[in-house]
């Protein structure tokens, strides 16, 4: 047998990506998790979700063979974490794509030397075993030419890749043999075989060969052009060259493993196996709360947030089951960063902003851990008062989906008082939530069905609106109307797509809205409007057109921007650079763009940020733009590659692609970034700039909208119009004055509550007196109760505390009207409240005024909308007693 290789996880990923560099492939950066202008992903799951829009022939790449290792995030089966050898919720997928390109014949004998040769991996050939589709005969004799025996070839009907609309085919699967040693089954078991399920024969590697869409009415069809899309796991082949039983004893996990042990007080990895998985979860866990933290996303009650506060939840319950009480996870960030940072260093760079914010979440966690535990005590003890030994499947799901309780810990904790858990009426809740989120997000991982339309039109087409917004003999060079490429386009027609040689339109990309304008014949005439401008998949700009007259293929016509809109948009986007800059110098650099619109009226800035902002740094992040403005800063582009781009300190958009060749934007040296947008030449033409709104948008999105120059002289306008306005209602001689006004009629105001809070108390003192002396006899106790005449629910809670503390009755049932809502209250007294609760009289009668409430065992109250009721509550009540 062939001695196998000693290699890290860094080196693996390494050698992976410089083997297909060799190779003509170009090296695609790990994008971000939180996918980009992609709705039907809630994460980045695999490598090919963020080349979907090569593969569908959206967008032509620069070079159609790229290779990536990509992060990715899938939580579908979390459950299963910690308990198998391989399930992960976070994963680095390392792949190689060819879009048009290369095909069967070629990569096939890569991946056999990338996997057997001394150079590469040096896998023993004896050990890999591959499956086929059976009718994917060509594939079979190309295994067989690159020297695979006959006997480590498999025949797999699931051997064909296909996720519905979009590019589909056959698919082939790559198996090392770890040996019998390994198997988790005895080797005769029906499923110890390679593609089974079993730990001897892993699969590690995973070729598509995309020859086919399927297309809506559900035939296939060939593809334009064929594609390859690869995917190896990295844990997997890591734990291949460290001879780890799992994934979770190599280099990616088990320093978090080692590092969580210190944090327990008494358990150890591979003492126990209960324990083992706890650990495991943990490492998992961090791993994905780190990542998608460092990319953005935060903790929240719904879609990536939630699933973030889903795993540091999972993982705080599961270190409790380790006896870890204090928060820990934060501690575990700087481990991931530097076992990561050979590839992500931008890990270990956020790393104290990314456990900022992990230990917020723990400390807030706490809290609502020891509310669950109280309610869960709660629990059990009516559980046993009503004699049914059993917790009920709905609020053991709340107690899961609400506070973060695994069933499992609601079952240990119930065994310990001698009660069961309803699993089957918890699982039914959990199927309910989980159809309710698949019916909310509607989302599928499919591609578009592939067209080459314009995937094919590789003429030349030169953007000139950097310097010109006319240009005066624009040839046309490709025209389509209805997707169906055509020598003239007339008015009727609707859907009319034309490429010019030279344009002076901006085509919309980063933010920045599309030039509008016309288009001019030879004799001055305008024959068309220009009203969008996107990119070709060969990225000339696409110019969307609504004809006055014909247009043809091979003319030549004028084109002109409008100009007055174009101005403002430069400004805009100018505005949107400085923006970008002040946020990170005054909220810190952990602040990353989530998107941006620039339009001529308005633009508006999403970024990342944990928390709010505060009205002090939202002065100081306008001031800081205005002082740019006021400095008149040249503002300077340059054209060069990448890694001088980077030299300069150029801000790149994580999840941009950008070609050889890079447009630098330079504000003085305020701020430096890539874009391809149009700017102004000065700051100064900006004016002024003014933020008119800033909120949150998402979990961990915040949105600001701006305006500049003419927009925003007349937002001022308007803002002191209003200004003067109030200090007219006010009374204010000066609209300085204004202030000192409102505080003066706030006082005045108070004065007046004061008093009026005063009389009314007066008021419910004295029809307490009248009520407290009407004491009914019940079968339960005695009770008092009234319907009286107060302000609302603050009066009645006063009474009730006059009642508490002259002990007048066992229960008290008051109702009060305002308007058209009507408040009703109980209070029931320490010793009887063992039997009566306050929450159970409340439920029973709110009905009687459409309204419902709760409360503490003591004390609870409702609100509702029929205050003709309220007699009937008191009434209802006095029979709850009697009852």
């Amino acid at each position: 047998m062939k001695e196998l290789k000693k290699l890290n996880s860094a080196q693996v990923r390494r050698m992976f990506l410089d083997f297909f560099i060799q190779h003509g492939h170009q090296e695609m950066p790990s994008a971000s998790l939180v996918p980009v202008d992609d709705p039907t992903l809630l994460w980045i799951n695999s490598g090919v979700a963020t080349m979907k829009k090569y593969f569908d022939g959206q967008v032509v790449p620069n070079n159609p063979r790229m290779t990536s290792s990509q992060k990715s995030i899938r939580t579908n089966d979390i459950e299963n974490v910690g308990k198998t050898a391989r399930h992960h919720t976070m994963f680095e997928m390392l792949g190689n794509f060819s879009v048009g390109d290369y095909f069967k014949d070629e990569v096939i004998p890569w991946a056999w030397e990338l996997l057997t040769s001394d150079e590469w991996f040096g896998f023993d050939p004896d050990r890999l075993y591959i499956t086929y589709y059976p009718k994917d005969l060509e594939a079979k004799k190309n295994w067989l030419k690159v020297g695979v025996k006959e006997d480590h070839l498999l025949a797999d009907q699931d051997n064909f890749w296909d996720i519905g609309q979009g590019p589909s085919g056959p698919d082939t699967e790559i198996f090392y043999d770890r040996g019998q040693e390994m198997n988790n089954l005895p080797e005769d078991d029906p499923e110890s075989y390679p593609g089974g399920e079993n730990e001897r024969y892993l699969e590690i590697w995973n070729i598509v060969f995309s020859q086919f869409n399927h297309t809506p009415e559900d035939t296939y069809e060939p593809l334009p052009h064929k594609n390859i899309d690869t995917g190896m796991g990295l844990e997997r082949v890591v734990s291949i060259f460290e001879n780890a039983p799992t994934n979770f004893e190599t280099d990616l996990f088990l320093p978090l493993i080692k590092q969580t042990e210190t944090f327990s007080a008494d358990k150890h990895y591979g003492a126990d196996k209960a324990d083992d998985i706890q650990f495991k979860i943990i490492a998992d866990h961090i791993r994905s709360i780190t990542f998608a933290i460092n990319d953005g996303a935060l903790p929240s009650n719904m879609g990536r947030g939630y699933v973030i506060r889903r795993l540091l939840r999972r993982s705080v319950v599961a270190g409790k089951k380790l006896g870890i009480d204090e928060p820990f996870l934060a501690k575990l960030v700087p481990t991931v960063g530097e076992i990561m940072k050979d590839y992500y260093p931008a890990v270990l760079d956020n790393a104290d902003y990314i456990a900022k914010v992990i230990k917020s979440e723990e400390d807030r966690f706490s809290a609502t851990l020891n509310g669950g535990l109280a309610l869960l005590n709660e629990v059990i003890e009516e559980a046993k008062a009503a004699g049914t030994n059993q917790i009920d499947g709905p609020t053991a799901f709340k107690l899961y989906d609400t506070y973060g309780f695994p069933v499992e810990l609601t079952e240990e904790y119930a065994a310990d008082e001698g009660l069961t858990v309803d699993d089957k009426g918890f699982a039914a809740a959990m199927t309910e939530q989980q159809n309710r989120a698949r019916n909310a997000r509607d989302m599928d991982n499919g591609m578009g069905v592939q067209t080459d339309l314009w995937t094919d039109f590789k003429d030349a087409s030169t953007y000139v609106g950097y310097t010109d917004l006319e240009v005066t003999d624009a040839k046309v060079i490709g025209l389509a109307v209805d997707g169906t490429h055509v020598e003239t386009a007339d008015p009727s027609a609707d859907d009319i797509e034309v490429i010019f040689d030279r344009t002076p339109f901006y085509a919309e990309m980063g933010g920045q809205v599309a030039d509008t304008g016309v288009i001019i014949n030879n004799y001055g005439r305008v024959i068309g409007r220009v009203v969008d401008v996107q990119h070709a998949p060969n990225q000339q700009n696409l110019h969307r057109v609504q004809l006055e007259q014909p247009l043809k293929l091979g003319a030549r016509y004028k084109l002109v921007v409008d100009a007055a809109r174009h101005l403002k948009i430069e400004k805009n986007h100018t505005a949107t650079h400085l923006l970008d800059q002040a946020l990170r110098n005054v909220l810190g650099g952990h602040t990353q763009q989530a998107g941006s619109l620039v339009e001529a009226d308005y633009l508006r800035f999403d970024f990342n940020h944990f928390g709010q902002v505060t009205a002090e740094d939202l002065k100081k992040v306008e001031m800081m733009v205005n002082e740019q403005i006021w400095q008149e800063i040249p503002v300077t582009t340059v054209e060069t590659d990448i890694e001088s781009a980077k030299q300069m300190g150029a801000i790149a958009l994580f999840a941009d692609k950008y070609g050889d060749k890079v447009r630098v934007v330079k504000i003085g040296d305020f701020n430096t970034e890539f874009c391809g947008g149009d700017h102004v030449k000065n700051t100064n033409e900006l004016g002024l700039f003014k933020i008119v709104s800033e909120g949150g948008v998402g979990a961990g999105v915040r949105r600001i909208e701006a305006v500049t120059s003419e927009a925003a002289f007349k937002f001022m306008q308007e803002r002191l119009s209003l200004l003067d306005q109030a200090a007219a209602g006010v009374k204010a001689v000066q609209v300085k004055d204004v202030p000192r006004r409102i505080d003066e009629l706030q006082a005045e105001l108070k004065d007046v509550k004061k008093a009026n809070e005063a009389l009314q108390a007066k008021v419910a003192a004295q029809q307490a007196g009248a009520v407290f002396d009407n004491v009914q006899t019940t079968a339960k106790g005695s009770l008092i109760a009234a319907v009286v005449k107060v302000a609302g629910m603050d009066q009645l809670r006063q009474m009730a505390d006059e009642w508490r503390q002259k002990a007048l009755s066992d229960v008290l049932v008051l109702g009060t009207a305002a308007g058209d809502k009507a408040n009703l209250l109980v209070a029931v007294s320490d010793e009887l409240s063992k039997t009566v609760k306050a929450g159970d009289l409340i439920k029973a009668i709110a009905p009687a005024i459409n309204g419902g409430g709760g409360g503490r065992p003591t004390l609870a109250q409702a609100g509702g909308k029929n205050p003709a009721g309220l007699n009937t509550a008191i009434e209802q009540a006095a029979d709850f007693m009697n009852n």
